[in-house]
């Protein structure tokens, strides 16, 4: 038994320390979050219910079909269900019942409203590839911020190292009477500014780390990371497009304009049902019932033979005044078909207008991230020509501070218009119709 228990706790501690020492992708990321996010769930929720709306409607062209069934004991002056005379007497009776029904012709709702549902579970659909869009995004943004907030960090602690080297190269100058004492408290203050930034820097990747799990509901903030991937620019040639090819296909591909034509095609089948309700309905029905009394001298299985009788027929219900209601449905539905043309239009014309936005982005941020390169290299140039200088006194310490300062600042800017590209890249593909969950980053 306690062999059993030693292995049960080592186990235990094996498998927590391996689920500490998980480090997530970002695959594993969107996955995890399009299984758990509770949005994405009630969207999916909203196609079950879509489902049974189908359901239902498929339902009305089915017969209905009902039993009934009773049983009473009476004391003193009864009716006999059997002789149809008043009695005075203790009476036992038992009846019972079927009745079915079927709708003929009800102004075409029935079939308007299997219509009506098909598209409704279609526009439940693109409202949840929309989520999972949104979310896949949200997810990615939240990813290149931890991986651009450790990038950060991993700059100003590399930069530090060179600095405390500096403070020990400077303080063998000083001793030597090659600098002034003044260099060496110049770049002790520089160390102190960049532990400053290392603080902040840590501060920073901290808070995106625990965004990013919130945002996948993992509750355990302390040990959650990722993994250290590298992010290389993969452009599919999508931002070399002219903006009108990704216009136009952003129109056929995205669900906002998918969501709002389905709207529009709800709202058609609505006024269609509602103008249902000003035609007739025909319906046709057809009973059996039977009774029993033990008043009767004939037994029980032949009174139900004798008492029986069947109904049959068809109705027609023709609506002549019903308080303007049918008008008023009518009216209404009109007014949410209108309603629903200018939100189709509209989300045309967000979506265009959104589509160029990101292109303008994607296109600025390409920009932006070359120049980043250019002013990288020549700031790499420039400090290492201050720091050569610094090193045999030709340069002070403020003027070799102000050059790294300028060349750490440059190393930031890089990391940060490297991961917005990618960032504003990506959305274009989006827009372009790439499903969410084929991004390549």
């Amino acid at each position: 038994m306690k062999k059993i228990t030693a292995l049960l706790f080592f186990l235990f501690i094996g498998l927590s320390i391996t689920a500490q020492g998980k480090k997530w992708t970002l695959k594993e990321c969107v996955q995890y979050a399009l299984e758990n996010n509770i949005s994405v769930k009630q969207s999916a929720l909203d196609i079950e219910l879509a489902e049974i709306e189908m359901r239902d409607a498929n339902g009305n062209f089915l017969p209905s079909l009902n039993g009934s069934a009773s049983i009473s004991k009476s004391t003193g002056l009864s009716f006999n269900p059997t002789t149809g005379n008043a009695e005075t007497t203790t009476l036992l009776s038992a009846s019972g019942g079927l009745s079915a029904g079927y709708t003929i012709f009800d102004g075409l709702r029935n079939f308007r409203q299997v219509q009506r549902a098909k598209i409704s579970k279609l526009a439940g659909q693109y409202r949840l590839t929309k989520m999972t869009d949104d979310i896949t995004l949200f997810v990615a943004n939240g990813y290149l911020q931890i991986l651009l907030n450790r990038a950060n960090l991993e700059a100003v602690l590399a930069q530090n190292e060179v600095t405390l080297q500096q403070i020990e190269r400077t303080n063998q100058l000083v001793e030597s009477g090659v600098l002034p004492r003044g260099d060496l408290l110049e770049i002790k203050a520089a160390n102190s500014s960049e532990l400053q930034q290392i603080a902040i820097a840590e501060n920073a990747l901290t808070i995106s780390k625990i965004s990013l799990a919130q945002l996948l509901l993992v509750t355990d903030y302390a040990n959650f990371d990722i993994a250290d991937e590298e992010f290389a620019i993969i452009d599919e040639g999508i931002s070399a497009m002219d903006v009108s090819e990704i216009i136009n296909a952003a129109k056929e591909n995205r669900s906002e304009v998918k969501i709002a034509e389905q709207n529009l095609e709800l709202s058609k089948k609505d006024l269609q049902i509602a103008r249902g309700a000003y035609y007739p309905t025909l319906s046709a029905f057809f009973g059996y019932d039977t009774r029993f009394a033990d008043t009767d001298p004939l037994d029980f299985i032949d009174q139900l033979y004798t008492n029986d009788g069947i109904n049959y027929g068809l109705r027609l219900n023709v609506p002549f005044l019903n308080g303007l209601s049918v008008r008023n449905n009518v009216q209404r539905s009109k007014i949410g078909l209108l309603r629903n043309e200018y939100l189709l239009e509209q989300a045309k014309l967000d979506l265009e207008s959104n589509v160029y936005q990101a292109y303008v982005d994607t296109k600025g941020a390409l920009k932006s991230y070359e120049a980043a390169q250019a002013a990288l290299e020549s700031q790499e140039l420039a400090f290492q020509y201050a720091k050569d200088r610094y090193d045999v006194g030709l340069t002070n310490a403020f003027d070799f501070s102000q050059s790294k300062l300028r060349y750490d600042n440059t190393q930031i800017e890089l990391n940060r218009a490297k991961f917005e590209y990618i960032f504003k890249l990506k959305v274009l593909e989006l827009y372009f119709g790439i499903p969410a969950t084929e991004l390549k980053f």
